[in-house]
């Protein structure tokens, strides 16, 4: 894999340094509810702080804002309190959310060179947007000379791992709603594995029709509801026995049992995606049980996506795995085998 020059080599003393971190943190009342990624930035601007710039901006985008309402709504200003407190540094300038410029997402030269004005060079430390072509992504790193961040560095080290040579039995867990939307990381990584385990509703789409061109394990059992609520009347039946109309939300006991069981005997394991509407308590047994299991295996084990790592953080367990992945696209792309242009545009190494 493809190594970018690491912002450990960059002499930044006495310059002006961007960041493009990844902020993009869920807020409540005004306040960042989950400052996980805001957390994970600090090693990279403690880094430049220490080595001697004189002034680091930092760019993030903040959720998708589309109307001009959404300007108060995803405004930067709860994110730049909360990193005040944790880096009270005057040296850190964080900027407005960079999606606010229409010509973010679009890459556009104009808004890359507003970014870019008055630094000496650039860090990309956003994993979670590298697999997207942005200004603040692509286009200053063209302007710029640009680096890998120390979170984009780890997590291309971590993830990379699965894709080179593994102690096995290798297991891949993938869960969620779409087949599509995961095909590409099925075929390539889970082609690799000795055991590819499907939960979610994924499970039933690849019951009806298998594109892999390799046999999975899909669930025994589910846990299925009457309607799609989360207080439905629900029974556990057979995966082939669902009643007419019903939907199935978890994976039943039976297959939170054998999952268990495949994922704890592994030496290698990643974990993309819930076992079914992990969000409804009542449905969030058969996630919560594949969490313990990946966390029981005595190997390497990588988790990625947003519900998968909420669940082990919910549990105390993310502790118990290797690495803890912060994006989930662009997990996915890289698994796949795809360049991400947010670190395609940096210098190798």
């Amino acid at each position: 894999m493809r190594r970018p020059r690491s912002v450990r080599e960059a002499d930044v003393a006495g310059k002006h340094v961007l960041v493009r971190s990844d902020l993009n943190v869920p807020l409540e009342d005004g306040r960042v509810a989950d400052d996980t990624r805001i957390e994970a930035s600090l090693p990279t601007l403690h880094l430049l702080l220490g080595n001697g710039a004189e002034q680091v901006r930092v760019c993030s985008h903040l959720g998708r804002p589309t109307t001009e309402k959404d300007r108060e709504t995803y405004s930067m200003e709860p994110v730049r309190a909360r990193l005040r407190e944790l880096l009270p540094d005057d040296r850190i300038v964080v900027l407005e959310n960079t999606r606010f410029n229409p010509g973010e997402t679009k890459n556009d030269p104009a808004f890359a060179r507003e970014l870019a004005e008055g630094s000496d060079l650039f860090v990309n430390d956003a994993f979670g947007s590298a697999h997207r072509a942005h200004a603040s992504t692509v286009g200053v790193a063209e302007l710029l000379p640009a680096y890998a961040g120390l979170l984009l560095e780890q997590e291309l080290e971590m993830l990379g791992r699965l894709l080179g040579e593994v102690e096995r039995p290798f297991v891949l867990i993938s869960g969620g709603a779409k087949v599509e939307d995961k095909l590409g990381v099925l075929r390539n990584l889970g082609g690799r594995a000795d055991e590819v385990l499907i939960g979610g509703k994924m499970a039933e789409e690849l019951r009806e029709a298998n594109p892999l061109g390799f046999d999975v394990v899909l669930p025994r059992d589910v846990v299925a509801a009457s309607e799609f609520d989360a207080d439905a009347e629900s029974q556990v039946v057979a995966y082939d026995a669902l009643p007419d109309g019903w939907l199935g939300l978890d994976i039943g006991p039976e297959t939170q049992r054998e999952f268990g069981e495949r994922v704890r005997r592994a030496k290698t394991v990643f974990w993309n995606g819930p076992m079914g509407v992990f969000e409804w308590p009542r449905f969030a047994e058969g996630t919560r049980a594949v969490a313990q299991a990946v966390a029981d295996v005595r190997g390497y084990t990588v988790v990625g996506g947003a519900d998968s790592a909420r669940a082990l953080h919910e549990l105390g367990l993310a502790e118990s795995v290797d690495w803890v992945s912060t994006g989930g696209g662009a997990s996915l792309e890289l698994l796949e085998g795809k360049d991400l242009p947010g670190v395609a545009v940096i210098p190798e190494a």
